[in-house]
């Protein structure tokens, strides 16, 4: 890279100190979609990829036009943000179950359209639409706390979609400027998720400058590089990569605790967007594996232990 990479101890001596948040865009579901069809030519994944893509796009029609709901509680949102927790809890918010009227309106709207669907696509729509509240909030659960198990895994992207639409949603309450810098917050400032991914930006304020990307609600948040987001160790962290891959993704392997996060270089790739780039790279998440490291961040596109492509081909090292 021909940025220069601030380090930990110049961030707070920096001229031009980047916000600790940044909130998606309003169309980021619409540029997940343009992206996904995009990396999905050619690609082994390809027919997953463009399925999501399809859900991206379902997920951004209900986004402009959303159901009516019930207007979050202000004095909790500012309660919340008084005591530096996040203001939309993924714990509290999907016991008060207001996410479900998005999901009807998502499934509505993604059938409409995509007509024709695989069978085993339309099952899975088909089990989701049917199963009671109780169910559906006892698999959302599940999915956020990372126990895939207690879930069926076709229902997984289609119940992720609908949970990613509501909390991106609800965000349009929240006033990210008022969200308190706390050092080492390895989970979203905004609704307590861990991140997907990290995103390095290439464009001042934030050039050079790593951010955590929320796997639910899709917010940024601040975080010094060269430390793992997981036990926050900063010794002997490896950057492996593929020499021939496109997406501008490295993965951080950390060999203190043997997670992995998969890193986005936007100076790489500026059109990308981290979930869709971490779809189309599974292929590294195998050779991590092979090599001892796993993956603690969640994809809820995707449901662990699916097919994946092959990985032919070992990872590079980057060691700093």
């Amino acid at each position: 890279m021909s940025s220069k990479i601030i380090e930990p101890g110049q961030i707070e001596a920096s001229a031009t100190t980047p916000p600790f948040v940044l909130l998606p865009p309003k169309d980021v579901f619409a540029r997940r979609a343009e992206r996904l069809v995009s990396l999905a030519e050619g690609h082994p994944l390809g027919a997953y990829l463009s399925l999501m893509a399809r859900v991206s796009k379902a997920q951004d029609a209900v986004l402009e036009n959303p159901p009516e709901l019930p207007t979050l509680d202000a004095q909790a949102l500012s309660t919340a943000l008084k005591h530096d927790m996040p203001p939309l809890s993924v714990d509290t918010l999907l016991r008060d179950n207001h996410w479900q009227p998005l999901l009807e309106a998502w499934l509505g709207r993604f059938r409409e359209q995509n007509p024709e669907l695989p069978d085993p696509v339309n099952q899975a729509l088909e089990q989701l639409q049917q199963a009671s509240a109780k169910q559906r909030l006892d698999w959302a659960e599940a999915l956020v706390g990372g126990r895939f198990s207690e879930l069926p895994g076709a229902l997984v992207p289609f119940l992720g979609a609908s949970l990613q639409l509501a909390w991106t949603l609800w965000l349009g309450q929240v006033d990210g400027k008022a969200i308190r810098e706390r050092e080492d917050q390895t989970e979203c400032p905004c609704c307590g998720s861990l991140p997907v991914a990290g995103v390095i930006h290439h464009r001042r304020p934030a050039d050079g400058v790593r951010y955590l990307v929320c796997s639910l609600c899709a917010t940024q948040w601040h975080y010094v590089r060269l430390k793992c987001s997981h036990c926050l160790g900063t010794k002997g962290l490896e950057y492996l990569h593929f020499d021939d891959s496109p997406y501008g993704i490295r993965a951080e392997s950390c060999p203190q605790c043997h997670t992995s996060l998969k890193q986005l270089y936007l100076e790489n790739a500026p059109n990308s967007d981290a979930v869709a780039a971490d779809l189309a790279s599974l292929d590294l998440d195998m050779s991590l594996a092979e090599q001892g490291f796993h993956r603690r961040a969640p994809n809820l596109l995707l449901a662990p232990g699916g097919d994946g492509a092959s990985a032919d081909a070992p990872a590079t090292r980057d060691t700093h």
